[in-house]
């Protein structure tokens, strides 16, 4: 599920066509850049899973960046000597049925999730001599999960695991991908704290560990990420803070990998949430910062939640 993040090859690609001269040492960092799960979606009350019964949930979300950043954070610069301006855009609709059984398992209620994303990409790299676009669109790759939910007063834990199958379009000598060609298992921890006073600490923290794509005999690093929020409620409105952080902790392998190009990146933004009856809307906003073998860019959501 790639869709937030645009590959090193599809850089190279755009910049060679329109110009024909390139840099070595191009920032990336994992296989197409960045991992299975879109940094973000999450949040507000991200540990609070809902009471048993059915769930449809939609994201959709927007990403524009104008920059890739090297290891160091610094803009990497595609054409030496050319004014060269790189833009990407990315758009998904992400449609997750969720499912929570009555059955409780170590206390917990059992539920069952399957997030499916169809998803639109363009790249343009802009020269004195043109401008070079590449757009693509389709289904992306789909994960299913499971997990456990937990409540108390003031408190809601849950813990799951999700697993990503690489159905996204792919073709090995294609600068431009929507899926990943590999499976991801991801691991899964939340938690929400309210208070009775309406101020909540929410947190949503994952592992992945990625397999090696076949077709190119590559396997991305492991990957640690956590959405958060911290905001206040008051009647049906929920106003705060939500972002990411996202890590990779260990080295790709394959053909081509450098030692050390890890990808993070920390983002923060404003959010607004309303609930009205058996259906909640929330919109957000994050900026990437402290970014390293990524591209920096901006992120908009906008996520329905509806009860059956």
């Amino acid at each position: 599920m790639n869709y937030f993040r645009i590959s090193k090859k599809t850089v190279a690609s755009l910049a060679l066509c329109a110009c024909a001269a390139l840099t070595a040492g191009i920032a990336g960092a994992t296989e197409g850049g960045g991992g299975a799960y879109p940094n973000g979606a999450e949040g507000i009350m991200a540990g609070a899973l809902p009471p048993p019964g059915m769930y449809y949930l939609n994201y959709l979300t927007h990403y524009s960046a104008d920059r890739l950043n090297d290891k160091d954070g610094n803009r990497v610069q595609f054409i030496p000597g050319v004014n060269a301006d790189f833009h990407v855009n990315v758009t998904a609709n992400v449609m997750r049925p969720l499912y929570m059984t009555g059955v409780q398992v170590a206390g917990g209620n059992l539920g069952f999730y399957t997030i499916i994303p169809l998803v639109d990409l363009s790249a343009a790299l802009t020269t004195p001599g043109g401008t070079l676009t590449r757009t693509k669109s389709g289904l992306g790759d789909i994960s299913v999960g499971s997990l456990l939910a937990w409540h108390g007063k003031n408190w809601h834990t849950a813990a799951g695991i999700d697993l990503t199958m690489p159905t996204g379009q792919y073709g090995k000598a294609q600068a431009f991908n929507i899926g990943r060609n590999y499976w991801t298992i991801q691991p899964i921890l939340a938690g929400t704290v309210l208070t009775d006073d309406g101020l909540e600490l929410s947190a949503k923290v994952m592992y992945d560990i990625n397999t090696e794509n076949t077709d190119s005999n590559y396997t991305s690093g492991q990957e640690f990420h956590f959405d958060y929020a911290t905001a206040y409620h008051t009647g049906p409105w929920t106003m705060g803070a939500t972002g990411y952080f996202y890590k990779q902790v260990s080295n790709d392998h394959g053909a081509g990998v450098v030692d050390g190009n890890k990808g993070q990146v920390l983002a923060v933004g404003p959010t607004i949430k309303y609930d009205y009856k058996n259906m909640s809307l929330e919109a957000k906003y994050q900026k990437e910062m402290l970014v390293e073998n990524r591209t920096e860019g901006d992120k908009y959501w906008l996520k329905l939640i509806w009860a059956f």
